[in-house]
């Protein structure tokens, strides 16, 4: 049997202005090769926009390197609201995207060369391994782990997204949603305490789960192995992130995960109490690319999304796009077609 996920396709960003944030999510975290950059209105996420469908532009831009990509999303429609509040590690929702590198103490030079001035001291983590943390110019917080799964060798110190930094409020709780019906099936650390690289000032209990990277599904190889590291406080009172805001409001609006087979995933969620709240039903148009979405939430409102590609560009400028739904497998893609994607890379 096929696994129902192949990766993380992409982490949702609103954002108040692309064409600001885009070249900021490209000089740091090499996402230069645009998927889709697309204008349209969001008809069928009216249930989390205050009922009213509102425009916007999105921009799905990845690393060659490997790994997820990014959504960058930006209402047309509305002033976008911002937190009220800056979050902290534990409160509920998606506290921070893992970037991976090849190698985290380079990156860190790295980004210290080209002026980051958000960037934390080098941390262990409780598995051994080094890690920072650096905060984009709109108070989101990504963190750099090491990287087991790559796809090119690339110039940049990062490649994509790896993962997410999720607070919960009950682990256990959440926990056979990923191990169960998303097929995490390791558990690299689970541990409660204080933390060095977390705030020392408060105790947290944290889990991370990996999905390594399996030759299954059309950009398996691309994408990589997953992390989801799930983090609950045990000593203060969480808020929650999106509380009395939109979907696509500034912050990290949802984790997206690549899907080989929809209504067999449905299914699972559904078994575990976890039902879709969104489903596009067939192939939606995102500009460029087509597939099938569907929303789920945690049991604290996070927003978890499900994409089945059916059509993919692989050359825009020479009009050559992939139809997924006619293949019978779910074989990788050759690595050579994905790699042409590359020609459609923005400089600067």
């Amino acid at each position: 049997m096929s696994q129902l996920i192949t990766g993380i396709q992409q982490v949702g960003i609103g954002v108040t202005n692309i064409d600001e944030a885009w070249p900021w999510y490209r000089k740091f975290f090499g996402t230069d090769v645009p998927i889709f950059d697309d204008e349209a209105t969001a008809n069928l996420m009216t249930r989390y926009t205050g009922g009213d469908a509102h425009s916007r532009r999105a921009v799905l831009a990845i690393n060659m390197s490997g790994g997820g990509g990014f959504e960058i999303w930006q209402f047309k429609s509305r002033t976008p609201e911002p937190c009220q509040f800056e979050p902290q590690l534990g409160d509920f929702g998606i506290n921070a995207v893992k970037i991976k590198c090849k190698d985290v103490r380079k990156a860190h030079d790295h980004f210290t060369a080209l002026g980051n001035e958000t960037l934390s001291p080098l941390h262990k983590l409780p598995n051994g391994e080094q890690t920072f943390w650096t905060k984009d110019p709109y108070g989101n917080l990504f963190q750099a782990v090491k990287g087991d799964s790559w796809f090119t060798k690339g110039k940049h110190s990062t490649g994509g997204v790896c993962g997410a930094v999720i607070g919960v409020s009950d682990i256990d709780a959440v926990l056979p949603l990923y191990t169960i019906a998303l097929g995490f099936d390791e558990i690299i650390y689970n541990e409660t305490g204080t933390f060095s690289d977390l705030d020392e000032n408060h105790e947290f209990r944290r889990i991370l789960l990996r999905k390594k990277q399996k030759d299954d599904g059309a950009f398996s190889r691309l994408f990589g192995h997953i992390d989801i590291e799930l983090v609950q406080s045990l000593n203060r009172k969480p808020r929650k992130i999106y509380a009395g805001r939109y979907w696509g409001d500034p912050g990290f609006i949802h984790i997206c995960f690549d899907v080989n087979d929809m209504k067999t995933l449905q299914a699972k969620c559904e078994e575990l109490g976890f039902p879709f709240t969104v489903d596009s039903s067939s192939s939606f148009d995102m500009g460029e690319a087509a597939g099938q979405f569907s929303y789920i939430e945690d049991p604290d409102g996070t927003l978890i999304e499900f994409v089945e590609a059916h059509r993919v560009p692989i050359m825009k400028k020479w009009g050559w796009f992939i139809n997924l739904k006619k293949r019978k497998h779910q074989k990788p893609l050759p690595d050579w077609m994905l790699k042409t994607m590359s020609f459609n890379r923005v400089k600067g």
